[in-house]
């Protein structure tokens, strides 16, 4: 959510702001905006996929510092679109901008996008950090500032809606919250974090009598990403706002305050909407007013109580239980242990797939994951939930239809995909979808390994927290279109590997006794990390083959959840999420070591230049030499996938792909149904 202008319109007006030294208090933060935040640094490589490490290093340091100022976080992110999907119109528009952004990206041009797997990385980065945190079931403005009111504390973010809300607390903009500037007090009061504090009291002041009651029908009016300016242009093309109505530069900001002031000559939102209406045709105002009314219950207090959630566990949603959302699927969204694509597609019929720096030329990215994603629908949507049929025929005995929105070269464009027909497991009537935890844990592991292509005894001689990945890494082999490149392949594996050497590095078995062989292999990776390039070329094509292999894993990841993880979950983020300490904190050495910054499966950077050097300097897939150990496991691996496929699949004169696949794709032509939007 967000008032259109209104950002801009208080940071142009320091007055509505008080300076804040945050320390020794809850503090209620906007997880969506911070994660934004912490994975929009300046120097991000946003052209290759993401660098997960460096994005949970800067989430470990910005909890690091709340500890040592005695800040509590309590972290609320938002879930689904909401039962109404209100924000459809704003969402389309979103992955427009989104797509345009990443096709600049992949012409060399600057830009931010968020990479595919940031969310997943932030959620686990939270739980290894121990800081509380909640999923809600749909946005969560509603539930945050609730909660900050129930505390009495500020709310960390950087959406103007919380200027709207009243806060007790107050509301702080994460633009203007200082952490990585950490300071310390004189006295025995410690350190504390620089902040400056928006009070939607003293906003009103400013407007003379203007009630904080009527913030929220001036938000609406403004235009929201609920409500768009066109259902009121009537009005402001007839009213005499205050201060006039300028066009052209500032006339934005003019018409904002404009408003703000006319408002003010009323004492409640009622009176005010009713001269309102009075500037509009009479079959309009009845339409216009449920609108209003409607759209201002989007700032109104939420019947959901996060302080029960956060004391024992426990979320209440009246609008999930209208949505027949069952309730291990509700708590586990909570969690964080099902994301917000499954509850989307569960009651909306309907998925946003997120573009990214890929070869636009070329399908869609998410293409290669779609037999997982149908398999997903129909564990979702193999029964009726009560709720109308949001896709364009009715369900009768075929399948369900679930509609994705995703890019076709550069346009979104939505298409109709078919769920997958399940095995007969799974179309028991004893286990519809509030009970598909009580299908034998075995018969959820063979879905998940069948839908993936692959069996346990293959999967076996791999550590079990490398299972998923690497079932994962054989399907994108095998689905991949055009085909997978053998450099790729070792450059993701020697990736996953360092991640591994790392991992025994620096958070070693106690009962084990630590090899001197790993400790010198892994200082020789970071000298080669280290080392300057001569060159850093761009490969877009090869950028493509990444990203389809991010988007099987985002499923994979998504179908072992709902699964209730029948594989263990691959960790992310970084190795390494020990909290700083005070002394580096009051030396102000925040500063991220270079040095440690590696995910445990993917760093996109680190990815496209080991697939640079492997065609010109083969040796550096020895790289891990040094270490039995590490050497033995990407033998291992390596093997292992390239068992799954012909011995001639990677030379460079076969044209032909895998007979599977093959089939997979014969079979999914089928069964989509393609609609252009």
């Amino acid at each position: 959510m967000g008032v259109q202008g209104l950002t801009g319109f208080v940071e142009e007006r320091g007055v509505f702001f008080t300076e804040l030294r945050v320390r020794d208090t809850k503090l209620v933060i906007d997880g969506s905006s911070l994660y934004h935040r912490l994975c929009f640094a300046p120097d991000a490589d946003f052209r290759r996929g993401g660098d997960y490490g460096a994005f949970a290093a800067a989430v470990r340091d910005f909890f690091g510092v709340l500890r040592a100022c005695g800040v509590a976080p309590f972290v609320v992110l938002d879930g689904g679109r909401g039962a109404e999907d209100r924000k459809l119109p704003t969402l389309r528009g979103r992955a427009a901008e989104q797509l345009r952004a990443a096709h600049g990206l992949s012409r060399g041009a600057g830009g931010c996008l968020v990479p595919l797997l940031t969310r997943e990385a932030f959620v686990q980065a939270l739980g290894r950090l121990g800081v509380p945190f909640v999923q809600c079931f749909a946005e969560a403005d509603r539930e945050i500032a609730g909660l900050a009111n129930r505390w009495g504390c500020p709310v960390l973010s950087l959406d103007s809606d919380f200027c709207v809300f009243n806060l007790a607390g107050g509301y702080c903009p994460l633009s203007h919250f200082q952490w990585q500037s950490v300071r310390a007090a004189a006295g025995p009061q410690g350190c504390y974090v620089p902040a400056r504090c928006f009070s939607a009291e003293r906003f009103c002041r400013h407007f003379g009598q203007l009630s904080t009651g009527l913030l929220p029908l001036f938000a609406v009016m403004n235009g929201n990403d609920y409500v768009g300016l066109e259902a009121l242009e009537a009005f402001f093309s007839k009213v005499r706002l205050p201060r006039g109505c300028a066009a052209g530069k500032g006339g934005k900001h003019l018409r904002l305050q404009g408003l703000l002031n006319w408002l003010a000559q009323f004492a409640e939102p009622a009176e005010a909407v009713d001269n309102v209406l009075k500037y509009l045709k009479k079959h309009q105002r009845e339409e216009i007013r449920e609108l209003l009314r409607a759209s201002m219950e989007d700032y109104a207090p939420s019947e959901v109580n996060l302080e029960d959630f956060f004391q024992n566990g426990s979320y209440e949603c009246e609008a999930a239980r209208k949505a027949d959302v069952p309730q291990w699927v509700l708590e586990a969204l909570a969690k964080g242990k099902l994301a917000p694509f499954v509850i989307n597609a569960l009651i909306l019929r309907s998925t946003f797939l997120r573009v990214q720096v890929e070869n636009l030329q070329r399908p869609s990215a998410h293409s290669t994951a779609l037999p997982i994603r149908q398999v997903i629908y129909g564990l979702l949507l193999r029964v009726s939930h009560g709720t109308e049929d949001a896709s364009p025929s009715k369900q009768t005995d075929e399948l369900p239809i679930v509609c994705e929105f995703d890019r076709c070269q550069k346009t979104l464009k939505k298409t109709f995909v078919q769920a997958a027909s399940l095995p007969p497991d799974f179309c028991d009537d004893r286990f519809p979808l509030d009970k598909l935890m009580e299908v034998p844990m075995s018969c959820r592991q063979m879905l998940l390994l069948e839908t993936l292509g692959v069996n346990m005894s293959f999967l076996e001689p791999i550590p079990s927290h490398l299972q998923l990945p690497i079932a994962v890494t054989c399907y994108w082999i095998r689905c991949s279109e055009p085909k997978v490149k053998l450099n790729q392949l070792k450059a993701l594996l020697l990736i996953i590997v360092s991640g591994e050497l790392q991992r025994i590095t620096d958070d070693p078995d106690p009962t084990v006794l630590p090899a001197e062989d790993d400790s010198v292999a892994h200082n020789e990776f970071l000298k080669w990390k280290e080392k300057k390039l001569q060159h850093n070329d761009f490969d877009l094509d090869a950028a493509h083959s990444f990203c389809q292999w991010q988007c099987c894993l985002q499923m994979g990841l998504y179908l072992n959840q709902l699964l209730g993880t029948p594989l263990s979950e691959p960790d992310l983020s970084s190795t390494t999420l020990e909290l700083p300490s005070l002394e580096e904190l009051e030396k102000n050495t925040l500063s991220i070591d270079s040095l440690l910054l590696l995910s445990r499966l993917y760093t996109g950077s680190l990815v496209h230049r080991l697939y640079q050097e492997l065609k010109s300097a083969p040796s550096v897939e020895n790289l891990f030499l040094l270490s039995p150990k590490m050497a033995q496991l990407y033998l291992v691996l390596l093997n292992a996938v390239e068992s799954t496929v012909s011995p001639d699949f990677f030379q460079k004169t076969t044209k032909t792909r895998s007979e599977s696949c093959k089939k997979r794709k014969a079979s999914n032509k089928k069964k989509r149904a393609t609609q252009c939007a």
